[in-house]
């Protein structure tokens, strides 16, 4: 049975789901690839891996947790596990590329099928796909917005400059951190 619980975060409202007594997924609520609720789950708020993730999200948000200590079980191909696998190997506060990610995962030269799978990735935040970024630091791609990506980035001080002058809208400064100027 998948049991399914909503909760309210600064980043908005996030929808995690568990098998058993392990998470299987944390998505935010009408997120790119988040699955409708089957009429057959049920919505239990209080079962313990939902109502842990939600207690954990918040420590994480609030700055206090860097680390996730929860049952998982993702459901993916061989290939995306391994790769989920290897983001969630990324230390808070640092980010790599998705050609180093596709390198780790077994797969040099495979960055847009990383790309591809990080975008699958279905424990949003907990597997921090956020940490993962363009080969020019650029922000590309995340299932929960690039507004959300910035401000997770932001928590953890792992913005890179490039991106950090983008989001302050200072065009000019971001042309001369891309070389372009």
């Amino acid at each position: 049975m998948i049991r399914h619980a909503r909760f309210v975060t600064p980043l908005g409202t996030l929808f995690a789901t568990a098998v058993g007594g392990a998470l299987s997924g944390l998505y935010f609520e009408h997120g790119r690839h988040a699955p409708a609720i089957d009429p057959s789950w049920k919505a239990d708020p209080g079962f313990g891996p939902l109502r842990e993730c939600a207690h954990q999200i918040g420590e994480y948000l609030e700055g206090v947790r860097r680390q996730f200590d929860l049952p998982l079980a993702p459901h993916g191909t061989e290939f995306q596990r391994r790769v989920w696998i290897e983001i969630a190997r990324i230390p808070f506060g640092e980010t790599l590329t998705y050609a180093e990610l596709a390198a780790r995962a077994g797969a040099p030269g495979a960055a847009r099928a990383a790309g591809a799978a990080t975008g699958r990735n279905p424990l949003s935040i907990i597997v921090p796909c956020h940490r993962v970024m363009g080969s020019d630091g650029s922000l590309t791609g995340y299932a929960g917005g690039i507004e959300r990506k910035t401000r997770l980035l932001r928590l953890e001080g792992a913005l890179p400059r490039q991106a950090q002058l983008i989001a302050q809208g200072d065009g000019a400064s971001a042309a001369i951190a891309r070389g372009a100027a």
